[in-house]
């Protein structure tokens, strides 16, 4: 049930980013926003992610 778990933490991080960037981002349809807006979401998302993982090898590599 890892997946579930994934697409759950997924979701809530999408609106947590959302909400960061001012992004009136709703459940379900989301067809009233720009595709500039949505884009904005999903590439934050992705710098964040790689952020993350970044740190992570950095930590990893001075342990």
């Amino acid at each position: 049930m890892a997946n579930r778990s994934t697409k759950k933490s997924l979701e809530r991080f999408k609106y947590e980013v959302a909400d960061e960037l001012g992004v009136p981002l709703g459940n379900g349809y989301n067809g009233n926003l720009t595709a500039k807006q949505n884009g904005s979401v999903g590439g934050y998302m992705v710098k964040k992610m790689i952020e993350a993982q970044e740190r992570q090898m950095t930590e990893k590599n001075h342990q």
